[in-house]
């Protein structure tokens, strides 16, 4: 059987083999936002763990920078890449 063409799984990007109208080791997902219609493809794996579509699109982060809440894509390359090496700390309950 010749592969016509190949797509890659959504979730954890596993070739998905397709031969005409049939796929072979994976389902075709169809997913409707607004107006858009979003089509993936997810391999068996991951559809039997996860059948809805996750991650779809990109996530606009917030963050103070400079006294104000601005999203971190419109920032600078600098601050974006302060922002990247922020670490989180945790402080221990003292009461």
């Amino acid at each position: 059987m010749e592969t016509e063409n190949n797509s890659v799984c959504h979730d954890c990007g596993k070739n998905i083999e397709i031969n005409g109208e049939l796929i072979g080791n994976g389902v075709y997902l169809e997913y409707e936002k607004g107006d858009d219609k979003i089509n993936i493809f997810k391999c068996n794996e991951c559809f039997e763990k996860n059948k809805a579509l996750t991650n779809f699109q990109p996530c606009e982060v917030y963050s103070r920078v400079v006294g104000y809440i601005r999203p971190v894509q419109q920032w600078h390359k600098g601050k974006q890449q302060e922002y990247g090496e922020r670490k989180e700390f945790k402080a221990d309950s003292c009461c």
